[in-house]
């Protein structure tokens, strides 16, 4: 019987049900368990390094909810020939919707307003300036899964969709051909790209200026794509008028002087966790690890 560890919370009864009775799940791993673990399902929050791989010898798959993996040593789980198990698909939706509702709740001035029903200053209503999503451009950066489909939704409410992914195949009536087209023409921005080497503060003091004056910015895809420091200083000028994100540099993060500023609405990365996408991600990710361990190949892999 195989052992499979736990690196974070899981749902023990979905994981349980999916490996099957011939995979033993362990959520609260002792030193001897990681010894002898063969599979592994990973949270977004915990770091597999070098030294973690180390602790478990005999791993032979690693499954990680979600699909980023910048948490994980691909390079030592490719030497060691451990499959990297993702789960593309299971939260498409979910951050789509998440992206979303930042916008809404940015658009619709929703913090300040419940401020004046609260606090009883509804005369001063006539003081926030609401916006909407129909008729507006929306950028996309990212025309991966969640790209698509937030693009679909946006579409639907009579939002006019740019993306900009030079690696996606990107309908021709939304494809720009730079980053700072579809800034210069986006009330919008919804970042949804991976991170790379070559994107890090893909939207900084430079990019954020090629926006129209009162842009929104959401960044639910990785928290090093935006600059904090700029953004910070986009709010206090007035290029931008709101920011959302759900993601962050270093999680949980360090307090940043952003998080003080109206207009800024924040979630700690869990828009991808609504109570469907959460069990469809640790289905999806048993399965992959079932799948190694019983000699299949998973339906996805990052390395």
């Amino acid at each position: 019987m195989s052992v499979v560890v736990a690196l974070g919370p899981v749902d023990y009864q979905l994981v349980s049900e999916t490996l099957g009775a011939e995979h033993t799940l362990v959520t609260e791993p002792t030193e001897a368990d990681l010894a002898t673990a063969a599979g592994a399902i990973v949270r977004a929050n915990f770091t597999v390094d070098r030294q973690m791989f180390a602790r478990m010898p005999h791993l032979r798959v690693l499954a990680r909810t979600g699909v980023g993996t910048d948490r994980v040593d691909l390079t030592t789980a490719t030497e060691r020939g451990i499959p990297v198990v993702v789960t593309p698909g299971s939260n498409t939706n979910a951050v789509a919707e998440g992206a979303l509702a930042l916008m809404l709740h940015l658009t619709k001035k929703l913090a300040p307003l419940t401020a004046l029903v609260r606090e009883g200053r509804w005369d001063e209503r006539a003081s926030q300036v609401l916006g909407d999503i129909d008729g507006v451009t929306v950028g996309i950066v990212g025309w991966g899964r969640i790209g698509r489909r937030l693009g679909s939704i946006l579409e639907a409410m009579g939002a006019r969709v740019l993306a900009f992914d030079p690696f996606a195949e990107v309908p021709a009536v939304s494809r720009v051909d730079s980053l700072s087209d579809l800034l210069r023409q986006s009330q919008i921005v919804s970042l949804h790209a991976p991170l790379t080497p070559e994107n890090h503060h893909l939207l900084n003091a430079s990019t954020l200026g090629l926006l129209p004056r009162g842009a929104i910015v959401i960044n639910c895809g990785r928290g090093p794509l935006l600059s904090l420091d700029d953004a910070l200083s986009a709010l206090r000028s007035g290029q931008l008028s709101g920011v959302g994100l759900d993601v962050f540099d270093d999680e949980p993060p360090a307090h940043h002087p952003l998080f003080d500023q109206p207009g800024v609405a924040l979630t700690p990365h869990v828009m991808g966790l609504s109570q469907k996408a959460a069990a469809q991600t640790f289905i999806d990710a048993a399965r992959g690890i079932r799948d190694v361990l019983d000699g299949r190949d998973p339906s996805a892999r990052a390395n």
